[in-house]
């Protein structure tokens, strides 16, 4: 049986991560060297700014999504506030 932890947007049935390893996208704390190989998937994915825009989002807190890590999503929120 699987568990969705919550529903993704319909985008991302064509996303490039689609059936990846989830630990490339979800890296130890403190290991975000690491984070190169999801951020090479993300450059060549055809939904890369719809799930940047969703990562965006207030609940989403953790990983790379749309080539950027957790850090840099901080940055983005900041600088449009």
């Amino acid at each position: 049986m699987t568990v969705e932890l919550f529903d993704l947007p319909t985008w991302h049935d064509n996303a490039a991560c689609k059936g990846s390893e989830p630990d490339v996208f979800f890296p130890p704390k403190g290991h975000w060297g690491t984070a190169d190989e999801a951020k090479g998937i993300c450059a060549g994915c055809s939904v890369n700014v719809e799930c940047g825009e969703y990562a965006l989002s207030p609940e989403i807190k953790f990983g790379v999504w749309g080539g950027t890590t957790e850090k840099e999503r901080r940055r983005i929120r900041r600088e449009q506030a």
